[in-house]
């Protein structure tokens, strides 16, 4: 079976957003975790159920708020009167697709719950750790437009995310379809056209695609020209994108039915990896620059092989 039939059962539901759903697909084969930022009412919760049905896997939806705390997440020890012993409680990070939806409104103290849950796989409650399921995605959505009550997310969160996502307004055919779709009833996600271990098996397949040395110098060069001194730039991306690079470009390339990557495939790529992992100064804002067109511009000025 091909990856490509997750992207088809996605589409069944979501109205455009191609770029979106093909991200999520990508992220889910380089396993990764998938950052979505847009206005609310663009079908970001659907997406992420969609997958998750699509899958059949364990869907947990967190709801972030001021008030969140680490236990909602992770979950916590509590004490049983019958046993006379502590007993851990599983939080609903321990699913196969985790929805942070809006991320940003829950403190610093409760995001950092999240990194070594995304990093490596595992979970600390007490003196315990437990592993995660796998495949294990994190699908975190954010609203850009409303930033009262809300916290900026660390850097150090930031980088843990494998893609980041614009999720942009649909044009006046695709909202036209969108009223056809769901004006009358409810559209139901597909289920069930994908198992996990398909995902495990797809994995194998990218690692296995080939990356000729050349693709490599143009990932290393790309990540390089980040950290070039620039008016609009504060610093580059991290090593870390350097291998996210490379890894969702095989996932690319996979999904395009190829065992081999081309520049292509890293160049279309670049700017989902690396948006988030570049720190932009106060100037940007200043002189009301669009951040999107100074990657676009930095990711230009590497020549492909």
């Amino acid at each position: 079976m091909q990856p490509a039939v997750l992207i088809d059962a996605l589409t069944r539901t979501i109205v455009g957003q191609s770029e979106v759903v093909e991200s999520l697909v990508l992220a889910l084969i380089a396993d990764g975790h998938v950052l979505l930022e847009g206005p609310p009412g663009l079908a970001k919760t659907l997406a992420c159920r969609c997958l998750a049905a699509a899958l059949e896997g364990d869907f947990k939806r967190v709801q972030f708020t001021p008030d969140l705390l680490p236990a909602d997440i992770v979950g916590t020890r509590i004490f049983d009167q019958r046993e006379t012993a502590f007993t851990t409680v599983l939080g609903p990070i321990f699913a196969n697709v985790v929805l942070a939806d809006e991320i940003n409104r829950a403190p610093a103290k409760v995001q950092s719950a999240l990194l070594e849950a995304m990093q490596e796989r595992q979970v600390t409650i007490g003196p315990q750790t437990h592993g995660l399921p796998d495949p294990f995605i994190v699908l975190a959505t954010m609203n850009p437009l409303d930033a009262d009550g809300t916290y900026a997310l660390p850097f150090a969160q930031l980088d843990r995310f494998l893609l980041k996502v614009r999720v942009d307004l649909p044009s006046r055919d695709e909202e036209h379809a969108i009223l056809d779709r769901f004006a009358v009833a409810q559209t139901e996600p597909v289920r069930g056209v994908a198992t996990l271990a398909d995902v495990l098996e797809w994995r194998k397949q990218a690692r296995a695609v080939h990356l000729e040395e050349k693709i490599k110098h143009y990932i290393v060069d790309l990540v390089m020209e980040t950290r070039k001194p620039a008016p609009y730039v504060e610093h580059g991306a991290s090593p870390r994108a350097t291998l996210a690079l490379a890894f969702v470009a095989r996932a690319k390339a996979l999904l395009g039915g190829r065992d081999f990557v081309l520049p292509d495939d890293v160049r279309l790529v670049a700017p989902l990896v690396l948006r988030h992992r570049i720190g932009f100064t106060h100037r940007i804002a200043v002189e009301r620059k669009d951040p999107e067109d100074v990657l676009l511009s930095t990711i230009g000025a590497v020549r492909a092989p």
